[in-house]
């Protein structure tokens, strides 16, 4: 009776693993899409619409200036929705083509700084500076799949 059902087990297994052995022959319903980063910001409370403001200034301004050497593909400033605690109530995300962008040099980087923000010593003191209205939790960096 055993080797009855263990046959019938490996014949039931053996016609489920058709089909999927068929669809290793198509090509996949998906092609690589842009790279994005979120950035993870939690604000002091009561600091909420001051981060804001040098969000949509001083930051909007490095975005755009990212978008125009074509570094980046875009920007976006997402809310979130009554976070719990410890979690983000922004989160700050650009678009990139591709992973290639993570891939500058390092002297490249830093020249791109500097021609950013004219200083890289001031825009590190800025950033020190913002820590008193926001902590930075994390980022995380993910590839968009695009469905055909």
């Amino acid at each position: 009776m055993k080797p009855m059902r263990i046959m019938l087990a490996l014949a039931a297994a053996s016609a489920l693993a058709v089909p999927a052995l068929a669809a290793d022959d198509e090509a996949p319903k998906y092609e690589n899409g842009p790279v994005w980063n979120f950035t993870e910001v939690k604000t002091v409370d009561g600091h909420f619409d001051d981060y804001m403001h040098w969000v949509a200034t001083d930051w909007k301004a490095q975005e755009e200036a990212l978008k125009k050497a074509g570094r980046i593909l875009d920007y976006k400033v997402y809310l979130v929705s009554d976070p719990r605690k410890d979690e983000p109530d922004l989160i700050l995300a650009d678009e990139f083509k591709n992973f290639a962008e993570f891939d500058r040099s390092v002297a490249d980087q830093f020249a791109f700084g500097k021609q950013l923000f004219g200083s890289v010593t001031k825009a590190n003191k800025e950033q020190a500076d913002r820590s008193s209205i926001r902590t930075i939790q994390g980022n995380v960096t993910m590839r968009e799949l695009e469905l055909k």
